[in-house]
């Protein structure tokens, strides 16, 4: 629902606003907020989320998934899956994409952890609630 909304308030704030805004600036976030707001009550989520939502939404950002405290807390209202978070990977420990290409993780910068292609070397960076699939090493 929050992704239907956060689309909704893109086109909402182009018809409000025009052609020249931000994609993510000022006016879409408060056309987002007032959007939102109906939705932020017990009947349409849960409980232990209205807290968490309420913060997000004082000043939202161009992805929930950013908000790792709100991430985490909605993810654990999917479906079951065998994915493993990045966070829960031991250093050094080796970790898959959903396309298949392999990192060996590395330490946590400030909100980010390193992780280093095993095929390429390259190093990326990945926020810390992103789902990944261990690897058997």
């Amino acid at each position: 629902m929050v992704t239907l909304i956060h689309e909704i308030a893109h086109f909402e704030a182009f018809n409000s606003y025009g052609r020249y805004i931000k994609p993510h600036g000022k006016e879409w976030k408060h056309t987002f907020q007032i959007l939102m707001l109906p939705f932020l009550n017990p009947r349409v989520f849960p409980n232990e989320l209205l807290p968490l939502l309420a913060r997000h939404f004082k000043n939202p950002k161009a992805s929930s998934d950013t908000d790792v405290k709100l991430a985490l807390a909605l993810k654990q209202f999917d479906p079951p899956n065998d994915k493993t978070y990045i966070f829960e990977v031991p250093l050094g420990g080796e970790f898959k994409l959903y396309n298949g290409r392999v990192f060996r993780k590395g330490v946590k910068r400030r909100t980010r952890y390193e992780g280093v292609e095993v095929a390429s070397g390259k190093l990326y960076l990945f926020n810390q609630n992103a789902e990944v699939e261990l690897v058997d090493g």
